[in-house]
């Protein structure tokens, strides 16, 4: 599709899949920097901001290539959850999800040299009602364990989703669609 290199400043093999579908030329060099969240931010400026400093990171390193930076978030009652920081906070997070629907947010950033695009994407997912053994049974899965708000929509989570509203691929991680229309405009 594009001529140009492209550089994925994130390990994640969900990332690494979905933007295999681009059919563009790209290497995998996960940004290691440490997220910043600067105060004042709405959360949509927050995913933003942080893809921005994953590909900037990177983009320093790589002057010649265009690098694409991502950060999730899983939003509830506007407060953000993030990764859990152990099997407790997972059980702690996947319990104030349940029969709930929360808002996921995934920012993009594109940089090279002075071009520098970003945008994010949203969707909400309600989950059913989930009970403790269930929850139980999912964390020992250690699925949730790397993950914002603490579950994998597209593996073993996928069983406690009722519902979607808005584009999947954003809640995985790499909204494909409004990212492919930003690559085809470079």
């Amino acid at each position: 599709m594009s001529n140009n290199k492209f550089i994925l400043a994130s390990k994640s093999p969900r990332r690494i899949e979905l933007i295999n579908v681009l059919d563009i030329d790209f290497e995998v060099i996960p940004s290691d920097v440490e997220e910043i969240i600067k105060e004042g931010l709405t959360n949509e400026e927050i995913v933003i901001d942080i893809a921005y400093q994953k590909a900037c990171d990177i983009n320093a390193k790589n002057p010649g290539k265009y690098v694409l930076g991502f950060d999730t978030l899983v939003i509830l009652d506007g407060v953000p959850l993030g990764k859990p920081k152990d099997e407790q906070d997972a059980f702690r997070m996947l319990r104030l999800l349940s029969g709930r629907t929360h808002t996921v947010l995934t920012g993009c950033a594109i940089v090279k040299g002075k071009h520098k695009d970003s945008f994010y994407s949203s969707a909400d997912v309600t989950f059913n009602e989930m009970t403790d053994e269930e929850i139980k049974e999912y964390v020992e899965t250690k699925e949730p364990m790397d993950k914002a708000g603490a579950y994998g929509i597209q593996a073993y989570g996928s069983k406690y989703i009722k519902e979607v509203n808005g584009d999947y691929f954003t809640i995985v991680g790499l909204p494909i669609a409004k990212l492919y229309k930003k690559i085809k405009e470079l």
